[in-house]
């Protein structure tokens, strides 16, 4: 295993679709395209989607699939995981996503204000202990880092198999004057036609879940 993930790190420092952004200094300093990667990397003015804590990179790629007009960034700080969607992105010639090595607290450090028009959050760890709420992707200190990059009416998706973050984000998102747009803690239950991309791209880990009888749950929302 370990051999393995070594492999995959040394494979994906040969792929042009991954940069890594990763502090090795008490202050980090803003990436190197920061406000600049409709310019500069995509090469268009496709509105820019991120997918937070995107693991394997299954929904990134399937969402890029699904939306070619659109541009999508991967992020994770876990190398070996971005190396399955990285590399299924490179041998298929997608050119409208990227995969960004880095913590999410450093968002702000890699996007410029209104750089960015959609969010997804597809399975966060939910940080259970109330000491570390502070770490949950939903929480007020995290929105607004979204907020600093979001374009004005920019979107924010969950889809979680943990009820009580579920829960906890919704609230959240009233209590902070969001717009919530929709939201269900039975997704596949409550299947409709508004909801078919948030059904028709699987990760790993909700198949998973999915299979074992676990309730997916979905919440849409507009921060102001």
């Amino acid at each position: 295993m370990a051999k393995r993930k070594l492999q995959r790190f040394a494979e994906i420092k040969t792929f042009v679709n991954v940069f890594q952004h990763i502090q090795h200094s008490p202050q980090l300093e803003d990436f190197k395209l920061k406000g600049k990667w409709n310019a500069e990397y995509f090469k268009n003015n496709n509105p820019i989607v991120l997918e937070l804590g995107c693991g394997k990179g299954e929904y990134t790629v399937g969402l890029a699939n699904y939306f070619p007009n659109k541009n999508f960034i991967g992020i994770d700080i876990k190398g070996a995981r971005l190396w399955k969607g990285s590399k299924i992105a490179v041998e298929s010639g997608m050119k409208n996503v990227v995969f960004v090595r880095t913590k999410i607290e450093h968002i702000e450090k890699l996007f410029d204000k209104n750089e960015v028009s959609e969010i997804w959050i597809t399975f966060p760890d939910p940080q259970p202990q109330q000491s570390r709420e502070y770490k949950r992707l939903t929480s007020p200190d995290f929105l607004n880092r979204y907020k600093n990059i979001l374009q004005p009416n920019g979107i924010i998706h969950l889809k979680t198999d943990n009820f009580p973050l579920y829960e906890y984000s919704l609230k959240i998102a009233k209590e902070n004057s969001c717009e919530v747009f929709d939201w269900t803690a039975d997704l596949y239950g409550n299947h409709t036609k508004q909801r078919e991309i948030t059904v028709s791209i699987q990760t790993f880990y909700e198949n998973k879940f999915a299979k074992k009888g676990f309730k997916i749950c979905y919440l849409k929302f507009k921060i102001f």
